[in-house]
């Protein structure tokens, strides 16, 4: 026979959602961080542009 699942407190609910939410808080300072890092010219993130695939190959 089937059983009714206990409900979830607020507080576990809110604790969830608080922690996905800052996972893309974080994600998206990452990718600020590196947008300004690579136009600003400090960046030793390295992207291959369009000119050096076109000699790879």
């Amino acid at each position: 026979m089937a059983v009714p699942k206990k409900k979830t407190s607020k507080s576990k609910r809110d604790k969830r959602k608080a922690t996905w939410k800052h996972k893309a808080v974080i994600e998206a300072q990452k990718a600020l961080s590196l947008g300004k890092s690579i136009l600003s010219g400090r960046s030793t993130f390295v992207y291959p542009s369009a000119e050096e695939e076109e000699e790879e190959e």
